[in-house]
């Protein structure tokens, strides 16, 4: 028996998949500000279609406004 032997970790393509309720569970136990931070990451693969008119996620600005997070258009910075 090695003592000095380190478990490995397979890389995150080789281990199982989480499940839904795994993932609504982990949400559910992050702030507010992290849920925010979150979907800034998501935005990147969003996109809202309203009528004729569709918003990128990438467009929107991810705010916590009290109790709730709120998505505004974003402002431009030149």
């Amino acid at each position: 028996m090695n003592i000095f032997k380190q478990k490995r970790i397979p890389p995150p393509s080789y281990r199982p998949p989480l499940e839904a309720a795994e993932i609504i569970q982990l949400f559910s136990q992050l702030t507010l500000h992290q849920q925010a931070a979150l979907m800034r990451l998501m935005s990147r693969n969003l996109v809202i279609k309203t009528g004729d008119d569709e918003i990128m996620g990438y467009e929107l600005d991810f705010n916590v406004d009290g109790a709730l997070i709120a998505a505004t258009p974003a402002e431009d910075e030149d």
